[in-house]
């Protein structure tokens, strides 16, 4: 019923993209301001790791026994992975009776898909009791649908070029947006950041005098052979590696410790054990996910390994060689393979580059649907600039069948460039 749904927002609320909060806010007035009635929360930006910092966050506090309403975007299979309230997914049947509430208090004034699926978030985060909200922007952050909230917390996680289309394309510029979520005298977890994105951080911060948490300043992250060690002038904690792979998960599960360090500040009780116990349980999917079971991982030849990532800028792209660089460490590595496909938003060539040498050869595959993106033949002369051997071919089956059929077993794929991507993948696989 969700896609039922999903169809229903798109053709009657068009995935137009108006930055402003002029409608989400009259919309909201209209139904009651439940963006009002919601449990302390913490607001979180930024180009890369949004996702997994809430999914930190809501690990840790959970494992606390507190209850949870989370918010994010885009969704990879189904609409309801964007609304979890107080623990739990909504429901179809939630998701239908909102719309329609929704829909009737907005009346024919025109309102886009994330003002109203936002509007709808906070309806049904209004009416059900919990003890913290984890609110992720959509895009950008002055001008998110999302900023219309009174955080307890902000956090902004590393800062890249993204949506440059909307933001612009001088990171000062998207570092000003993504800034726009800091509010007056509230605290704010800054994740680390390249020095023009810092600077412009700390002057936004200065006129709102919102103290800052720093990644480098305030807090300290030192990788350790068990893990890592977070540091600051209130807390020192040994934690393990999180249950998310890649180096840069230090940084995002760090980036989180520094927050629940602030919401201890606010009377949180959430404890060590509750910080470890969530870097152990968290989950977040087509974040270097290893797929273990499926349609798609049996059809590969045994000791082979399918991997899964939806990251899409450069940032993403350099965070993935990281980890096609430990791979081609250990003592038998695998030979890596991409499978992928990009919008044409997106610099191709920025994220394959740095991928390009440690991947032996590529498969492009079209986009999903409703998407402007680049065709498997105009991704793979974005791979040959980056000097990347790439083969176009119809659909995902068919570039591992391709791959199976002319290259050496056993292999390792990744399949990368877009989380709409890694959506359909999962939904594929099962």
């Amino acid at each position: 019923m969700s896609d039922a749904i999903v169809q229903r927002l798109m053709s009657l609320h068009p995935r137009i993209i108006t930055l402003g909060l002029e409608r989400i806010d009259r919309l909201l007035k209209a139904l009651g301001s439940p963006e009002k009635k919601l449990p302390p929360l913490i607001h979180v930006a930024g180009t890369n790791g949004k996702g997994s910092l809430v999914a930190y966050l809501r690990a840790m506090a959970e494992a606390a026994g507190y209850r949870v309403h989370v918010y994010t975007s885009p969704h990879l299979v189904h609409f309801n992975e964007r609304i979890r309230i107080a623990g739990r997914l909504i429901g179809d049947s939630e998701l239908d009776e909102l719309l329609t509430e929704c829909e009737e208090a907005n009346g024919d004034t025109p309102i886009s898909f994330f003002d109203i699926t936002t509007a709808l978030a906070f309806l049904a985060f209004s009416r059900v009791p919990a003890e913290l909200g984890i609110i992720e922007v959509g895009m950008g952050g002055r001008y998110d649908s999302t900023n219309v909230i009174e955080p307890a917390l902000s956090a902004i996680t590393p800062i890249g070029y993204d949506h440059t289309g909307f933001l612009g394309d001088k990171l000062e510029g998207i570092a000003g947006e993504k800034a726009g979520i800091i509010k007056r005298a509230v605290p704010a977890v800054i994740g680390r950041q390249r020095e023009v994105s810092a600077a412009v951080i700390a002057a936004e911060a200065a006129k709102l005098g919102a103290p800052l948490f720093r990644m480098g300043r305030e807090w300290q992250l030192t990788p350790t052979a068990a893990g890592f060690r977070y540091d600051s002038d209130l807390m020192s904690l040994d934690l393990p590696a999180p249950a998310l792979a890649g180096a840069h998960q230090l940084d995002n599960a760090a980036t989180a410790v520094a927050c629940i360090e602030r919401l201890r500040a606010a009377r949180f009780a959430i404890d060590e054990k509750a910080i470890r116990t969530g870097l152990r349980s968290v989950e977040w999917p087509a974040r270097l996910q290893q797929l273990t079971r499926g349609p798609l991982v049996e059809a590969l030849p045994p000791g082979s390994e399918l991997w899964l990532d939806g990251g899409h800028n450069e940032d993403c792209g350099l965070a993935l060689a990281r980890m096609a660089s430990d791979w081609a460490k250990e003592p038998a590595p695998l030979p890596l393979y991409l499978v992928f496909a990009m919008q044409t938003t997106k610099d191709a060539s920025g994220f394959l580059r740095p991928l390009s040498h440690y991947a032996v050869a590529a498969r492009a595959v079209p986009f999903p649907e409703g998407h402007a993106a680049y065709t498997p033949v105009e991704a793979c002369a974005k791979a040959a600039e980056v000097g990347l051997d790439c083969v176009p071919v119809n659909d995902i089956g068919a570039a591992l069948e391709d791959l199976l059929a002319t290259q050496p077993a056993p292999m390792r794929i990744l399949i990368c460039g877009s989380l709409y991507l890694a959506g359909a993948v999962l939904a594929r696989n099962g």
